[in-house]
């Protein structure tokens, strides 16, 4: 069975703009949240993501065109440019790592997904439709621009589908009231039905045959734009509302992430982007390992992304009853008053360890041995027993261990009621001994890159002997919890214990993963 290391790593999350940042501040037992203030002042602590794209700017332009940076910056939302920012600080550990995924064609692939996808984009560009929509419907809804609705304000003859007139909706519905009866009067008028067979016509201007078809494709475009700007004119509306939707909508899809990291590290392999909502990172981990071992890849670019938080990410976490809103840090084994949204990246850089070994590169962190992966097939948000004790049995007889073999656990503990759970489910399967830790009450929850923080951080230490610090203090265990357990790692940091080190991650919608690793001898 062929061995698989971690020859690269990158991180950008919450006070950490790079790995050497994020390493750094595990030594302190301090949270990393921050006020959000999303909603105007409100109390909710996030994890913001600490991170400027201008950092790899000299890298970027050492490699591509002078405007391939202002490309990214401006077609490419923050998940993307948080994957690509982590990508670039993979390679820096150890020299030689970007050449040999280059050198490996094929045998090189790149798994980086997200759990939320690029939602800022999708916001920003769904606002700005409806806004261009809002206008352009009341414009040809104007009585002086839509003859039909003159004509019926003079009589006011009930008409299928008519919506009330806003004048008549009270005061907190009047926008929508509005938005129904402009769209409505727009649909009728025969002004607009005049214009759009005016832009048919310019639209239908095609490629003429014969001659070249580069040149001959830019001038109909310059006709186009010509022709287009004269019909503005003459009707004075404002922009058609397809016009207001960015295409940076298509750029930034799931595996946008992935494809601009095989792009900037010129690798050809196999790429895409697993999605598994809060085991992603574990999933990702889980393909990449079975590629190496199944001889499909000689190295994995592998990694999670998610946005920073946003309104409509805060909004529905406390709509789903999960999130803290008393603006106080909410720590997993304690008050269980939910978890804290967060967004980042983090990419390792994985490979057959044989292979990279003999060509000088040295292994980081840990050994990930085994990837337990299962469905609940329960419940869409509250996990089962049985879906992670599964996973967890899974992940120890793939290492080929038994549970007293393990000397550590990281918990998923997003700090709800589903921590004592997850606990007891823990200690089912093994003993007394093993020492925990819960570290969402540090960085927060990123959808798909934290269960990839919580694993780095267990790397990190385990590279230095010892587990870092969490921000729970003791006095503030939970009293069940600590009946059903009495190990934890506190404020300060302990010496890394014999045996394996395990990581369990469950995701919205019942999905598992759970990672063995041991020390490097």
């Amino acid at each position: 069975m062929r061995r698989v290391g971690i020859f690269g790593w990158g991180v950008v999350a919450p006070k950490s703009r790079n790995i050497e940042a994020f390493e750094r501040n595990l030594q302190s037992s301090e949270s990393w949240l921050s006020p959000f203030n999303g909603f105007g002042p409100d109390n909710f602590l996030v994890g913001m993501p600490e991170f400027e794209l201008t950092d790899y700017k000299p890298w970027i332009d050492a490699r591509f065109p002078a405007n391939r940076f202002s490309q990214l910056e401006k077609k490419m939302g923050q998940p993307t440019q948080f994957a690509i920012g982590a990508f670039i600080q993979s390679l820096q550990q150890n020299p030689g790592l970007e050449q040999e995924l280059q050198a490996l064609g094929p045998r090189a692939h790149v798994y980086v997904g997200t759990g939320l996808g690029d939602l800022p984009t999708i916001q920003n560009i769904s606002l700005d439709l409806y806004r261009a929509q809002r206008r352009w419907d009341r414009f040809w809804a104007a009585p002086e621009r839509n003859s039909v609705l003159r004509k019926w304000l003079e009589t006011r003859e009930p008409l299928p589908g008519l919506p009330p007139e806003p004048s008549t909706a009270e005061e907190a519905t009047r926008d929508e009231a509005e938005d129904k009866w402009w769209h409505f009067w727009a649909g009728h008028s025969v002004e607009l039905r005049e214009y759009l067979d005016e832009l048919r016509e310019i639209e239908a201007i095609g490629v003429p045959d014969g001659g070249d078809v580069e040149s001959a494709k830019l001038a109909v475009i310059k006709e186009k734009r010509t022709r287009n700007a004269k019909l503005q004119k003459k009707w004075m509306s404002p922009e058609p509302p397809w016009n207001a939707v960015s295409s940076n909508v298509l750029w930034n899809i799931h595996n946008t992430p992935a494809s601009q990291i095989s792009m900037m590290g010129r690798i050809t392999g196999m790429t895409f982007a697993p999605v598994a909502a809060c085991s992603s990172f574990g999933y990702g981990l889980r393909l990449a390992i079975n590629a190496i071992q199944l001889g499909q890849a000689k190295a994995v670019v592998m990694g999670m992304t998610d946005p920073p938080p946003t309104p409509l990410v805060v909004g529905g976490f406390y709509n789903a009853r999960v999130i803290s809103a008393d603006a106080a840090v909410s720590k997993p084994l304690t008050a269980l008053r939910g978890t804290h949204i967060a967004g980042g990246s983090v990419v390792w850089v994985l490979g057959d360890l044989e292979h990279f070994t003999s060509r000088g590169f040295k292994p980081l962190g840990m050994e990930p041995v085994a990837v337990g992966v299962t469905a609940d097939a329960d419940h869409i948000i509250t996990p089962s027993k049985e879906g992670p004790t599964l996973a967890i049995r899974e992940a120890l007889a793939g290492a080929g261990l038994t549970p007293s073999d393990v000397g550590s656990w990281d918990l998923h503990a997003t700090a709800t009621p589903g921590d004592f759970l997850e606990v007891q489910n823990l200690r089912d399967v093994l003993p007394e001994t093993v020492l925990i830790t819960a570290r969402k009450g540090t960085f927060g929850h990123g959808m798909s890159a934290g269960g990839g923080w919580e694993l780095t951080a267990q790397y990190l230490g385990y590279g230095q002997g010892k587990v870092f610090p969490t921000p729970l203090k003791q006095a503030e265990l939970n009293k069940q919890i600590s009946k059903v357990h009495g190990r934890f790692v506190f404020d300060e940091a302990v010496a890394a214990p014999a045996g394996c080190a395990g990581k369990l991650s469950m995701g919205v919608g019942g999905i598992n993963a759970c990672v063995i690793s041991r020390p490097w001898k």
